[in-house]
């Protein structure tokens, strides 16, 4: 309301669209694409959480290129750029606001793509960590433990780079240190804007890195079961983890450190166990103590969920090359 009460001061003319679902439908990026073209509007502003930048994102590829959603699925598919886009992210951890990635849900498929360009990387993202007190404890978490997880991944990824283990090792810090913190004190606001830096930070790192089979899995899992991204995450790293640490033990151990777990004289697989402990206890301090069965998720449905999952690019940058039944075997344990 108080950037509308400043639209409306500067006489600036603006269209509000918020047909925008959790987990952001294809129709849905159409019909606010057509909402764009008929009204004339000539830039986007997205106000909200990862499910509202991404289907900025979306609209601004249909209105330049006028082509359905779905065909700009993988990399590098935009040919036009999009229109200018300013986000203003209202949660600490999704990481949209700075990334060439969009996630949009092809609903009858019941699967979400994953469009990857630079041409997706937002013209402005305006942090502000006062917007944060709006989000309750449970979202708080679910979405510091999206920002977590992408900093793992682009700790972890076989694209690493020192650029982009400088952000992520920050951002593991950063959001392990604060996001108790935001739900114990949802006003303290230093904490708040710590946990949106690590996001930001997360966010330039996997935007370079790319990301894993955290992301893969729950992808698949958002787009099947409509389950929020954030929650799948929390649910799925440790069991992730557990899968790749062999094929990246150093860089494990390395953040098992910035967690501050001791590692001094311990073998990997110590590490690995003690890393996994950690993260579940973690997640269940934070209030996220579901399993997948607990989210509907039955073993009937998990070759399907499988069958999507393997086909998403995250797993190209994951440590260890997954195969359909690795990644069913990794949702068997998340039951």
């Amino acid at each position: 309301k108080e950037l509308e009460h400043s639209l409306q001061e500067e006489e600036i003319d603006y269209i509000v669209f918020d047909d925008i679902s959790q987990n952001p439908r294809d129709f849905q990026v159409m019909s606010g694409a057509r909402v764009y073209k008929e009204k004339q509007c000539n830039l986007i502003l997205a106000i909200g959480g990862g499910s509202v930048m991404d289907c900025a994102k979306g609209i601004g590829i249909v209105a330049t290129n006028n082509k359905r959603i779905t065909l700009f699925e993988g990399i590098d598919k935009i040919s036009n750029p999009s229109p200018p886009i300013i986000c203003i992210p209202t949660t600490g951890g999704t990481s949209a606001d700075v990334s060439q990635f969009a996630i949009i849900n092809y609903f009858k498929q019941r699967y979400k793509m994953a469009i990857i360009s630079k041409a997706l990387v937002p013209d402005v993202a305006l942090i502000d960590p006062f917007v944060l007190q709006s989000m309750d404890s449970y979202l708080t978490a679910c979405t510091g433990m999206d920002a977590l997880s992408h900093a793992f991944e682009a700790f972890v990824s076989n694209a690493n780079s020192p650029f982009t283990d400088l952000y992520a090792s920050e951002a593991i810090k950063l959001v392990h240190e604060n996001l108790m913190i935001n739900i114990e004190e949802p006003n303290n606001i230093q904490a708040r804007g710590k946990t949106m830096l690590g996001s930001l930070y997360a966010g330039l790192a996997f935007s370079n890195a790319s990301l894993g089979c955290v992301h893969s899995l729950s992808h698949s899992l958002g787009g099947y079961l409509d389950l929020p991204h954030g929650e799948c995450n929390a649910i799925l790293l440790p069991h992730v983890v557990d899968f790749n640490f062999n094929s990246a033990p150093d860089r494990y151990r390395r953040i098992a450190e910035i967690l501050g777990i001791e590692t001094h004289n311990l073998s990997n697989n110590q590490v690995k166990t003690h890393l996994n402990q950690y993260l579940i206890y973690y997640r269940n301090t934070l209030g996220i103590k579901d399993t997948l069965k607990d989210k509907s998720v039955t073993t009937d449905i998990i070759p399907a969920l499988s069958k999507k999952a393997i086909m998403d690019p995250c797993n190209a940058t994951n440590p260890k090359s997954p195969v359909s039944g690795d990644l069913e075997f990794i949702y068997k344990e998340a039951l």
